[in-house]
């Protein structure tokens, strides 16, 4: 397993990914409720300590961030992984890169290269292992609201391990 620092949406915000989460599930496409809570992945490695928390806690007053959920996203080649980009600002992309600066000493081996400042794409997942037949209606689904407004208000480390968060 992984262990990682995410993005937490406030609950209207959260509301609304949940909303698309059980309607995928109710049109029979495995969505990620209800194993998981709706986030953004900032960095992930193998192992990130606990001591990540203190410097991480000191991003606390960049808290709430305005953020905008956009366009449905496909990632994978044969088990395809639905999710909503993450519009990507100047602050945000501020915050990621000094998230992943301030976990670096404590990431184990080290960090997985697609969650570096320059090659991360904020996303929020909404479904796992799709088949070419679910995809029509799973983009529709996914797809509404066409953007949904809303804010990130901390940050918290996912132990994959424990399956544990700990909001810094």
């Amino acid at each position: 397993m992984v262990h990682s620092v995410e993005l937490v949406f406030d609950p209207d915000t959260e509301a609304s990914i949940r909303r698309i989460w059980d309607e995928l599930r109710e049109n029979g496409i495995p969505s990620q409720a209800p194993a998981s809570r709706p986030h953004v992945t900032l960095t992930v490695a193998q192992q990130i300590d606990a001591e990540a928390d203190g410097p991480l806690a000191a991003l606390a007053d960049r808290f709430p961030l305005r953020c905008v959920i956009g366009a449905p996203l496909l990632f994978g080649r044969s088990q395809l992984i639905l999710t909503r980009l993450i519009v990507p600002t100047a602050d945000l992309l501020a915050v990621h890169a000094e998230v992943f600066r301030l976990c670096l000493p404590h990431m184990h081996p080290a960090a997985m290269a697609n969650s570096a400042p320059g090659q991360w794409t904020g996303h929020t997942t909404l479904a796992r292992r799709l088949r070419g037949a679910q995809l029509g209606r799973a983009l529709r689904i996914a797809g509404r609201p066409s953007e949904i407004a809303g804010s990130f208000i901390g940050l918290r480390r996912w132990d994959g391990n424990s399956k544990q968060e700990y909001p810094i």
